[in-house]
């Protein structure tokens, strides 16, 4: 094997990866990742926008072979994670890696749950260990990418999310490092998705489910020795990193490979917003709670961010849908100024459009901060909150990590409880019970084909 040839690397580390290799405290946070995962697909698929996709995409010809989480529809593998994605990713639940910028559950739960479902009789440890796989490669991809890749425009969610899907889906199918290596080739080729989309479009969330789907093609296509690209992640030319980033820090992909697990530094969405506002709102509940400060009390709120933060979030906000609100910098801090939350509720038809909320909005302003850029892409998420009440007074709080990074971690009983809010939209009490069990013992399912049952 070339030492420089990482595409390689990373195939031959999926392929030879077993569950006994892994730690246990790597098992113990995918599990809850698995459980946020599958709260946020079943939610989703009761979202508009995926019932659209559903409508297009599922028909009575399709092969009834895998489940659209959160219903009784069947289809074919290609559907189920078309549409699964899709919901997974369809209302800012997911969870998120910082450094790649991928939230990798909202595609690799789907991807594993309907892959198995095809393949049937897969063993919880098998599974586990797919996604696992799954996170590992891609995570690292993102990583080597970094910020330059969704300042040059491009939605992580849809470029290395097909590298997620495509190692979990080849991992379960049993692919050689062979085939997964052309898996990947194949994968990153289709990768896709622009960031103009945060600014009201349903497409953003569609990008998660093509992702999903062009990595179990590509799987399914790697296995009939269908060719990839197999230098993709390090190529000079037309390569994942220098085409998407205009960087090829490709060893970033492969350092420290199997001892530092990047599944742990993936964290949970308290809020269903973008992530790179969460710091910001955690400063701003802190401000107001800690000085009993009420939201007529403020006279103003001053954010100082990240510049990628400031690219991605502090657009003004147009009242253009749900995507914009759940994007936006200003309407999050306004509804956490005035209802103390931003959960599923407060993205209502009528909120988003509330003049109350809009005018409340004027008295916000972002910025750019030096010293949290100086810090760089680790701190990226930093935010530093100023309120000036009407009398004049200022408190000010820093947040270096969000609630929910893998620095200041979500505790359990708080994600069990997103994952029932949730679930109830699709299921009830009884059978959201038996599923949480299902998948807190999962490691020793001797099947996970009837996950849903």
């Amino acid at each position: 094997m070339k030492k420089n040839n990482t595409t390689e690397i990373l195939s031959e580390f999926a392929a030879d990866l077993t569950f006994e290799n892994i730690p246990k405290k790597v098992l113990e946070h995918i599990n809850l990742l698995f459980l946020d995962g599958v709260g946020c697909c079943i939610h989703g698929n009761t979202l508009p926008w995926t019932k659209k996709l559903m409508e297009v995409v599922v028909n009575n010809t399709d092969k009834q072979e895998c489940t659209i989480i959160g219903t009784n529809i069947k289809t074919s593998v290609l559907n189920a994670v078309l549409v699964n994605s899709t919901a997974g990713h369809g209302f800012e639940a997911d969870d998120i890696h910082r450094e790649s910028i991928l939230h990798p559950n909202s595609i690799v739960v789907p991807v594993s749950i309907n892959v198995s479902e095809k393949i049937k009789n897969i063993n919880g440890k098998k599974f586990l260990t797919a996604v696992i796989a799954g996170y590992e490669v891609a995570t690292r991809v993102g990583s080597a990418a970094g910020t330059d890749l969704l300042l040059r425009g491009f939605h992580p969610q849809g470029t290395h999310g097909t590298i997620a899907s495509a190692v979990t889906a080849a991992k379960l199918m049993d692919l050689n490092k062979n085939q997964i290596l052309h898996a990947i080739g194949i994968a990153g080729s289709l990768g896709a998705g622009l960031m103009a989309a945060q600014e009201g479009a349903m497409v953003k969330r569609l990008h998660s489910g093509r992702a999903a789907e062009a990595g179990v093609l590509a799987a399914e296509l790697a296995a009939k020795e269908f060719t990839g690209i197999t230098n993709i992640i390090e190529a000079e030319y037309g390569g994942f990193l220098s085409s998407f980033s205009g960087k090829n820090n490709f060893s970033r992909s492969i350092d420290k490979l199997g001892d530092v697990w990047e599944c742990q530094n993936t964290g949970i969405k308290p809020y269903t917003s973008v992530t790179s506002i969460h710091a910001a709102l955690d400063c701003l509940k802190a401000i107001m709670k800690d000085n009993k400060i009420s939201s007529n009390d403020i006279k103003e709120i001053k954010a100082k961010i990240s510049h990628p933060t400031y690219v991605h979030c502090a657009w003004p906000y147009e009242n253009q849908s749900v995507t914009s609100a759940q994007m936006n910098i200003y309407y999050g801090l306004a509804l956490i100024a005035l209802e103390g939350e931003l959960f599923v509720d407060q993205f209502s038809a009528d909120k988003i459009s509330n003049p109350k909320i809009l005018d409340y909005m004027k008295k916000i302003n972002a910025e750019v901060d030096p010293e949290i850029e100086s810090l760089g892409q680790e701190f990226r998420h930093m935010a530093k909150i100023e309120v000036i009440t009407n009398d004049n007074k200022k408190f000010t709080h820093v947040e270096k990590f969000r609630k929910g990074s893998p620095e200041n971690p979500v505790p359990k009983n708080e994600i069990v409880t997103k994952f029932k809010s949730l679930a109830k939209f699709a299921y009830d009490q009884k059978k959201i019970d038996n599923l949480q069990e299902k998948i807190e013992k999962i490691e020793n399912l001797n099947s996970v084909d009837n996950f849903f049952n």
